[in-house]
């Protein structure tokens, strides 16, 4: 699942002169480096019927499988684009693919869940580096002139990485193993090394704060962590047993405590400050909602498909191209219809229409028929492509020029945790059949869904010319 911002990442990097060489390579090398990443997420959810299976594992171990990755992603991922910005892009991108190829390895080998899922938390802090980075080299190579062309190839190659990736993951968890999906990793690796080495020149920002706030990622990242665990842990000890309790009161002891060192640090990874704007805090609390309902919709929905109809990987995969397509078929017009309405409008109508989606997707999960499932997954993308434009226009104009890129990251990071939060909480509701409880997972998503569209109504400013201030209507 790309990140909501992820495009002015790019655009919020400081061009770096003389890095004019071989920006040909640049792109090829940085569009590499991202794109095994989103791919990989993409296609586990695929994969998570058959390594259960494989496994003998429980669902509980599934959720960590998914939530272990993004949460290394989501707590190291703002931190990871300060250093690259401080110590070195190239740097810092070569260590994030070699340890996401090296965990990726690790992952396709793994012998029982535990091991996988240790692994797929290494492969979180390499994609928490290279993805960062990949998108600071693309805005460090390009000037002004020449981003829009970049961003689109890099964004066409996410979009297709997008379609394809669950179709093909399919037919190789079909015709040879899940395994495979973590061992194509390498593959894709080791040339996206050997041209970095030879070609990727080194770039740093000079304007990089001097600090680095390793003492704000390691709150969240136990904080979190320890919130997942109570969450998963509480559909089979229950909320009342004292693991569970404590857990979450040692959550809440240590996000407080994130907060608080956020507020005294001089060089924060979150400055609380952005969240004084109505319109930012409002825009992240409808992509807390928005994509947590995504998140957790296509954490379940193979389950259904595999499992309680029959579909095979590869099948499953393509029921996901519709949405994909869509999404990347219409963010252009998107775009031009965020700037004739304005941003609110559109961050009305579309999580309504997603969660026209979901509604839809929930009440034909007892069919076992392919094509029954085009019609909402037609619906959830429309309401997607609507929706991530303006948001991306509200996050940018709520704050000031200089503050773009972090409030980009932080809007990346929230729509990651909101994923982590909600497949956390999905295992008190499995205890039914699949199909009744896809039910009830759907429903809850298009809940989401209209509590976003309600954010947009209730907080966000209206009409066009709230949103266009100094940047003069700029959309991505």
């Amino acid at each position: 699942m790309k990140q909501p911002c992820a495009v002015e990442v790019i655009r919020s990097t400081r061009a770096t002169p003389g890095l004019g060489r071989h920006k040909s390579w640049i792109l090829a090398v940085a569009v590499l480096g991202s794109t095994m990443a989103y791919i990989d997420e993409s296609v586990v959810n695929v994969a998570l019927p058959r390594i259960q299976a494989d496994l003998h594992t429980a669902l509980a171990s599934m959720q960590w499988v998914v939530n272990a990755y993004t949460l290394s992603m989501s707590a190291l991922l703002l931190i990871g684009g300060a250093a690259a910005d401080r110590f070195g892009r190239r740097r810092l991108f070569l260590t994030g693919v070699v340890t996401f190829a090296l965990a990726s390895v690790a992952c396709g080998l793994a012998p029982n869940a535990p091991t996988l899922i240790g692994a797929r938390a290494m492969q979180g802090v390499g994609a928490a580096l290279l993805v960062p980075c990949s998108l600071a080299i693309i805005g460090a190579a390009f000037d002004e002139s020449e981003r829009g062309r970049a961003i689109g190839i890099w964004s066409g190659a996410e979009a297709f990485a997008g379609g394809a990736g669950p179709l093909l993951g399919g037919l190789l968890i079909d015709h040879l193993s899940w395994r495979t999906i973590f061992l194509i990793n390498p593959l894709i690796a080791t040339p996206t090394v050997w041209v970095a080495l030879r070609h990727l020149p080194e770039s740093v920002d000079p304007a990089a704060r001097p600090g680095l706030d390793w003492r704000g990622a390691m709150l969240v990242f136990a904080g979190l962590a320890s919130l997942i665990y109570g969450l998963i842990s509480a559909a089979t000890l229950g909320w009342r047993d004292p693991a569970v309790v404590g857990s979450l009161l040692v959550a809440v002891v240590l996000l407080a405590g994130f907060v608080l060192a956020e507020h005294r640090s001089a060089a924060p990874m979150v400055p609380l400050a952005l969240f004084a704007s109505a319109s930012f805090s409002g825009v992240n609390l409808l992509t807390l909602f928005l994509y947590g309902a995504l998140a957790g919709a296509f954490f379940f929905l193979p389950f259904v498909l595999i499992k309680a109809h029959g579909f095979s990987a590869t099948a499953a995969g393509a029921v996901y191209l519709p949405y994909t397509l869509v999404v990347a078929i219409l963010s252009r017009w998107s775009g031009r219809l965020s700037a004739r309405l304005g941003a609110r409008w559109p961050l009305i109508a579309g999580p309504a229409v997603a969660a026209l989606g979901f509604a839809s997707l929930g009440a034909l999960a007892g069919e076992p028929r392919y094509w029954t499932y085009l019609g909402p997954m037609l619906l959830l993308g429309f309401g997607m492509a609507i929706t991530v434009t303006p948001l991306t226009t509200i996050v940018l104009n709520s704050v000031r020029d200089a503050d773009t890129g972090i409030a980009s990251g932080i809007n990346n990071v929230v729509a990651s945790v909101a994923g982590l939060l909600v497949i956390a909480a999905l295992g008190t509701l499995a205890s039914g059949s699949l199909v009744s409880t896809a039910r009830v997972v759907m429903a809850i998503a298009a809940a989401l869904a209209l509590a976003a569209a309600g954010v947009a109504a209730l907080t966000l400013p209206s009409g066009k010319g709230a949103l266009d201030g100094a940047r003069g209507g700029r959309s991505p």
